[in-house]
């Protein structure tokens, strides 16, 4: 018996392991070249390029109010061509990520759709600096040049098949032999790999808010005919994470997504080597 069969959660953690790059990133000393990938401060768009709004509204207020979304970060995607070990992403041109922090939905609702956007554009000769609207000013981020590292990225406890019997101690212990670190304060930005999950996983949830179904409650789930439960979780197989965005801070600035949480872009794999990124899903979790 080798020792991969006498550590099934080892041997099941090496077999669904993947590789995920990991952003870090410092507030940039000098503006940086408007193609780079950042956090923060104005995008590259084209001419024609139409700032992203979302209607809704903010906590204590029952007032629905049209908003621009955020700019949160562009990716240069040759920066991590050479770290894409799936060959996932596109080799060039960059990849725009929105997103609208007063209103802060979590993706429970189908009405939560256009609160995050994602923009590919091809050809960065096309690019120049974005006019941000006036309205926009409150919830700017400051300009934060990145760096990329590729790191291994294990799934979450939780997602383990419901039938397999592993123990949570003994998956910890794996983990951390495999040399995976845990989010433990909601800080980490990343592309791809498994989500760092806060509450539960997340692709049933995209499955079921993207077919029209309202999630939150026990309530809402029992709506859901159970005829279309079990295509749900075949389905749901087909999303993947494409961003997760953490805690963003600096000098005199911090975005924090609800209590030490993060936001997640999902995309469907299909979607993401159709290089469509008009039907991507926002979910937020935090503690």
């Amino acid at each position: 018996m080798n020792a991969q069969e006498q550590n099934p959660t080892k041997a099941r953690l090496l077999e669904l392991m993947k590789q995920e790059i990991l952003l870090s990133y410092e507030k940039a000393e000098s503006p940086l070249d408007i193609c780079s990938s950042k956090i923060g401060g104005k995008p590259a768009v084209p001419s024609d390029f139409v700032w992203p709004e979302y209607s809704g509204t903010v906590y204590g207020d029952d007032e629905s109010r049209l908003r621009p979304l955020s700019f949160m970060a562009q990716i240069n995607l040759k920066d991590v061509a050479h770290l894409d070990e799936e060959n996932l992403l596109p080799k060039s041109g960059v990849l725009s990520f929105f997103y609208e922090p007063e209103t802060m939905v979590c993706g429970f609702e189908p009405e939560d759709k256009g609160a995050a956007r994602v923009f590919y554009f091809p050809d960065e000769t096309e690019l120049s600096a974005a006019a941000c609207p006036d309205s926009i000013s409150d919830v700017m981020l400051p300009e934060f040049a990145v760096n990329f590292t590729r790191q291994i990225s294990l799934p979450c406890y939780e997602s383990f098949d419901e039938n397999d019997e592993y123990d949570f101690d003994d998956y910890e212990e794996w983990a951390a032999e495999l040399g995976y670190e845990f989010d433990e304060m909601g800080d980490r930005t990343k592309l791809l790999g498994y989500p760092d999950v806060i509450q539960s996983p997340m692709e049933e949830e995209c499955e079921t808010v993207t077919r029209g179904y309202r999630l939150g409650t026990s309530q809402d789930y029992a709506k859901i005919p159970e005829a279309e439960k079990a295509d749900i979780k075949e389905k749901s197989r087909e999303w993947m994470l494409l961003f997760q965005i953490g805690t963003i801070s600096g000098e005199e600035f911090e975005l924090m997504f609800g209590d030490f949480g993060h936001i997640y872009f999902w995309i469907k794999k299909e979607d993401l080597l159709k290089r469509n990124f008009d039907d991507i899903w926002l979910v937020l979790q935090c503690g």
